[in-house]
């Protein structure tokens, strides 16, 4: 009976995750597009690129693989190859989510930090850049994802759902990739992206010290120092919310590698460890959906831009489809 329970949590959390990621991210597609929100365009080419990847997770990691896994257990979604290719797909639209985030953050890292750098780094062109880089690095580190599986069972000469190799397991070369993989996503990310903003706090603090003295302690309303604040609310508001949501994978990763669990694949619910992945998994999603909430605390033109979208349907269908 706990095990129906904790089953039907997932099966319900996965369409209501679907239901807001979709919506949230293509209306922040719509209003970046439009280049209303007062951001360079440096900028937002990296939350353009971060709300796309973000979109893409919401369709093949919750809807093709969730949900179809939970409501379509036997449909052409569970077959060998398309199982193999959703499996590169997911993991190839989390690291560039992922990857996106911590360029996202390098970017304002040199903008804030690195004055030198700045004019040359934090440019269109180096964005584009960055962006088509991260797309094909992604793509490439999971290609061989879809040549680990095999089929669970074969009826009527169709392969049906995947079943990893034993090969995976005894190869060096399987092994040294099974040790990368988590290295790459999340724990190097999450490493980067908290060393940067340390830094760049301290730097910003100094910065702004100095500035006071030098124009004197009377002037509270400095408009340099209310664009710094601004100009880095947004990066600090997706760091944290990049944090809590990936903290537990962090955790579970370390958990499994200090005790030696390994990884826990069986859909058992009353195992504890089934729902720690789950809910690691569900959190790590779940971040897919919410920088489009972030834009509209900490952006005043975001806001006001929102609004003139959601009060004419038509900008979205006109935006989308131009």
């Amino acid at each position: 009976m706990h095990g129906t329970v904790k089953g039907l949590f997932y099966a319900i959390c996965y369409p209501i995750i679907a239901a807001i990621g979709v919506p949230a991210n293509l209306l922040a597609i719509v209003i970046l597009s439009r280049g209303r929100c007062g951001l360079s365009k440096c900028i937002t080419y990296y939350l353009l690129a971060i709300a796309a990847y973000d979109f893409l997770v919401i369709i093949i990691s919750v809807i093709l693989n969730r949900i179809g896994r939970i409501y379509f257990r036997y449909s052409v979604l569970s077959t060998t190859p398309v199982c193999s290719l959703i499996a590169v797909l997911v993991h190839s639209t989390r690291d560039g989510s992922v990857w996106l985030t911590v360029a996202f953050t390098i970017d304002r890292f040199v903008a804030i930090c690195c004055q030198k750098l700045n004019t040359r780094y934090c440019t269109e062109k180096t964005a584009s850049l960055v962006i088509g880089t991260v797309c094909i690095l992604s793509c490439i580190k999971n290609v061989p994802l879809y040549f680990i599986y095999k089929p669970l069972y074969t009826i009527g000469g169709v392969p049906w759902f995947c079943n990893i190799k034993s090969t995976y397991y005894t190869s060096p070369v399987w092994q040294a990739y099974d040790m990368l993989d988590p290295i790459l996503i999340p724990i190097f990310p999450f490493v980067l992206i908290f060393l940067l903003n340390a830094l760049t706090i301290k730097h910003i603090l100094v910065a702004n010290r100095s500035r006071q003295r030098l124009r004197g302690v009377e002037n509270r309303h400095d408009p340099e120092i209310m664009n710094r604040k601004r100009s880095i609310v947004l990066l600090f508001a997706i760091s944290l919310s990049f944090f809590l949501l990936w903290a537990a994978q962090v955790g579970r990763f370390l958990y499994v590698r200090v005790r030696g669990a390994g990884y826990f694949n069986s859909q058992n619910f009353e195992d504890p460890q089934y729902i720690l992945s789950e809910t690691t998994n569900m959190l790590q999603l779940l971040s897919s959906c919410n920088n489009v909430f972030i834009y509209v605390v900490s952006q005043n033109k975001f806001r006001e831009d929102l609004k003139v979208v959601m009060k004419n349907p038509f900008i979205i269908y006109r935006s989308l489809f131009k």
